[in-house]
């Protein structure tokens, strides 16, 4: 038993969920919860907005807008799998000018809280989609989504290289007026070094995870499930690598803020990712089954704080026992 826990157990027998403190910090940020939506499961909002009020969530996160309209890849663009879902969708969007226009004054009026996700094909297209979001009313933060190929350097994913996430993420961070926070994929041999990087290059925060490549086929057909063969793995089955990720970056950088993502469907994920490292929680594949899952796990937070004494979300980060060695070390 720790020293915390009598106390807890005291608080317990009379803490109400409505007197825990949901909010985190992201820096500069304060989050009412931090429960947000994950970039790309949740459209910029329209959808969901028919079963609750969106303005409830800590924050509304939403699909990247690139510099010019994109229709996105042929059908079939998703496919399930054991414990998730690929998705090969290609960032189908109607481009920033018409966002902002349409999309961005639909959100201000609801109140929601938005962090714009954005990606670029090139390090010009990012520091161009930054400038366009100066000054924009409502949107409080920058996610910029460097888990995407860059053409400017043989198609390689700007996150999986040092050289080319600081040169994205400098050019962002030079004309934002918001926190950005960098949006790394699994897919390196070492997350916390280029997490190091994208904060070197003045990102305020980073997002954990971005999707895992992966693919699937159909055995009767030999055919590919998806058009363009390689998709993005997302749902339950990425939870272990995600935590992981959260793990060894807040582990390598412990003042960075952290946006966990991968896999999360339950209170328990929300807390795990919190535990290893994240300030807050953003859900996405979930929502495709459950279009309430995001308000249900914000709401019920508080409810799983009060039950065990914990009177403030915030003191469950980075609050991991048991642990002794960095996190690179165990392999089977």
């Amino acid at each position: 038993m720790t020293a915390a826990e009598p106390a807890r157990a005291a608080r317990a027998d009379r803490l109400r969920h409505d007197q825990v403190d949901t909010r985190v910090e992201l820096g500069p940020l304060v989050l009412a919860s931090p429960v947000v939506t994950a970039s790309g499961c949740f459209g910029n909002g329209r959808e969901i907005q028919r079963f609750f009020d969106i303005a409830r969530l800590g924050a509304v996160v939403v699909k990247s807008v690139t510099v010019e309209p994109r229709q996105g890849l042929p059908t079939p663009r998703m496919a399930e799998t054991a414990s998730g879902m690929l998705n090969a969708i290609g960032l189908q969007n109607p481009g920033i000018e018409q966002w902002l226009a349409t999309e961005l004054p639909w959100l201000n009026d609801l109140g929601v809280p938005v962090v714009v996700s954005i990606a670029g094909k090139t390090v010009a297209e990012y520091r161009m989609l930054a400038e366009y979001l100066r000054g924009q009313p409502g949107v409080m933060a920058i996610e910029a989504n460097i888990s995407c190929p860059n053409v400017e350097d043989r198609d390689i994913v700007f996150a999986c290289s040092a050289d080319a996430t600081k040169d994205a993420i400098t050019q962002v961070t030079r004309v934002a007026t918001v926190p950005v926070f960098a949006k790394l994929t699994p897919d390196v041999t070492d997350i916390a070094a280029i997490a190091g990087v994208a904060v070197a290059a003045g990102a305020t925060g980073v997002s954990l995870v971005n999707t895992l490549l992966g693919m699937a086929i159909d055995a009767e057909t030999r055919r590919p499930k998806l058009a363009a063969v390689t998709g993005g793995l997302s749902g339950p089955a990425i939870k272990p690598v995600a935590l992981r990720a959260v793990h060894q970056v807040h582990r390598a950088h412990p003042d960075v803020p952290i946006i966990g993502m991968g896999g999360v469907r339950s209170v328990a994920d929300v807390v795990e990712f919190v535990l290893a490292g994240a300030s807050a929680v953003a859900v996405g594949t979930a929502t495709f089954a459950n279009p309430m899952a995001t308000l249900e796990l914000a709401e019920g937070l508080p409810r799983w704080c009060a039950e065990r004494g914990i009177a403030s979300v915030a003191e469950l980060r980075g609050a991991l026992v048991g642990v002794s060695r960095p996190a690179t070390e165990v392999r089977a």
